[in-house]
């Protein structure tokens, strides 16, 4: 039953998306627009992002190899994650849950007092701090040996660490990229920085797991029948090797894209004697 509950969550966002969208041409009396045509398809294909991850063969060979796994972990932190970032499905998804229902539990989030704490909780992790935090802290905890092995021992253990990974994933892209559920989001510049100081919690990691010298893992190193032949340590370097070279990529993207919007905004604002040094003359004149 819980091996199937990813698959289940999955599908129920994309039942709850799509009756969003179809609700919202109904009350607009419109068809959707080719931007939210195109934000609906972003989300279906993190969506579809996660179902390879966790609903495939990639998880059977996940429990058997390591270099599978952190394919897995990446795809949902750096690929489903900004996906699903970028598609804004939130309202969409909210949108075809009853009134009553939607009323309740909006009213209990936003005033009731004990709620306090978890509001709280929820300001702090959508801080681009907190998501950074959230996001690093969770990478880097989940592959401690004594948690790492026991995922792997244990299927809600391990339901709760891709749950953490994805979260903590929609939490971060969501400073980097804009939108919800991100407040006081960076300025690009400054994103730029806040993106490539997450690449070296990734690096770090990826060094001690590829030059640590031997295998971490006990459930990869006693192992019966390992497939493709390859011992613990040299899996476990080659997952090290995808962490760090693949693992970077959307990191680098991320970087270049934000850098090109900080120069388009920068081109595009008045240059300084037309927008500054003009009118502060206009008004010398005036005065005198």
């Amino acid at each position: 039953m819980l091996d199937n509950l990813p698959d289940v969550l999955v599908v129920a966002a994309l039942v709850l998306h799509v009756l969003g969208e179809r609700r919202a041409v109904v009350l607009t009396g419109r068809p959707r627009s080719h931007r939210a045509v195109t934000r609906a398809r972003t989300f279906y294909a993190g969506m579809a992002v996660v179902l390879i991850a966790l609903a495939s063969p990639l998880d059977t060979y996940a429990d058997k190899l390591f270099w599978v796994h952190m394919v897995q972990h990446l795809m949902l932190l750096v690929v489903a994650a900004p996906l699903i970032v970028l598609g804004h499905p939130w309202m969409s998804i909210w949108r075809p849950l009853p009134l009553d229902l939607r009323r309740t539990v909006a009213r209990t989030m936003a005033r009731s007092a004990p709620m306090a704490p978890v509001r709280a909780v929820a300001h702090a992790l959508t801080s681009p701090l907190g998501a950074w935090l959230a996001f690093s802290g969770s990478m880097i905890g989940w592959h401690l040996p004594v948690l790492y092995d026991l995922t792997l021992r244990s299927t809600p253990v391990h339901i709760a660490e891709h749950t953490m990974f994805l979260g903590a994933g929609i939490l971060f892209w969501a400073q980097v990229l804009g939108g919800s559920p991100a407040h006081n989001v960076l300025p690009p510049l400054r994103r730029v920085g806040y993106v490539a100081s997450a690449i070296v919690p990734n690096v770090a990691l990826s060094m001690v797991l590829g030059f640590g010298g031997h295998p971490l893992y006990a459930p990869y190193i006693h192992l019966a029948d390992r497939p493709m032949g390859i011992s613990a340590e040299t899996d476990q370097q080659i997952g090290a090797g995808i962490m760090w070279a693949a693992g970077d990529i959307p990191y680098i993207l991320a970087i270049i894209w934000l850098a090109q919007r900080w120069l388009t905004s920068t081109d595009a604002r008045p240059p300084l004697d037309s927008a500054v040094v003009d009118p502060l003359r206009s008004r010398t004149r005036q005065e005198a």
